[in-house]
């Protein structure tokens, strides 16, 4: 019996150390910069997108693959992520991987993208986004902690209304490529012109 309690003990510890390690992050380690490639690379590519957007959802299964492989992995580009969310299931989504530990972020981000067409047209968005986030190690409670966490998205909400004011941005996707503005899922072709560009002007 002892042997019994004993294993119990260690499993709710577990677990309890789990929920602390979800709950503890602060609203500013929440928000911080989420990022792909050296902070050294001469080139920045921001990204502003929405995780409910079709055509960011292209970009993320087409062009980004190519352009990790030709420039990020190499350490000449470094891809940074900012929400943009648009409509309500894009906000849920955007709370939700904001809570995933970092180090998932951009694996969960890409789950997101890939079972779009499920997730953001379902009838109950909010039963599959919570089902997805278990496979990024976040329980039911830190799940609903997460939606219901108002400094979370009021930070999200305003980053937004900050990128529309001084960065133009009213569409996702939207990139700035060292601070060059492309608009929209353009093709691979359409970035390494521009990235070229900057690289060449790089020392």
């Amino acid at each position: 019996m002892s042997r019994l309690i004993q294993g119990i003990a260690v499993l709710l510890l577990v677990v309890l150390v789990g929920v602390r390690a979800v709950g503890a992050a602060s609203v500013d380690e929440m928000l911080a910069e989420r990022a792909l490639g050296d902070e050294a690379a001469p080139v920045t590519i921001v990204e502003y997108s929405s995780l409910a957007c079709p055509h960011c959802a292209t970009f993320h299964s087409q062009t980004l693959p190519q352009i990790k492989e030709a420039y990020i992995d190499t350490g000449k580009a470094r891809l940074v992520y900012r929400d943009y969310p648009l409509g309500t299931p894009a906000m849920a989504a955007a709370l939700i991987a904001r809570c995933v530990d970092p180090s998932r972020y951009f694996g969960f981000v890409n789950m997101l993208y890939r079972s779009q067409a499920t997730w953001a047209g379902s009838a109950k968005p909010l039963d599959d986004l919570k089902q997805m986030s278990r496979f990024a190690g976040l329980s039911e409670a830190d799940f609903n902690a997460c939606l219901e966490n108002r400094a979370l998205l009021q930070g999200i909400q305003g980053r937004a209304a900050q990128a529309q004011k001084e960065a133009g941005v009213n569409s996702t996707p939207t990139f700035f490529v060292n601070g060059r503005k492309i608009v929209g899922a353009q093709g691979f072709e359409a970035f390494k012109a521009v990235i070229d560009e900057e690289l060449e002007k790089a020392p």
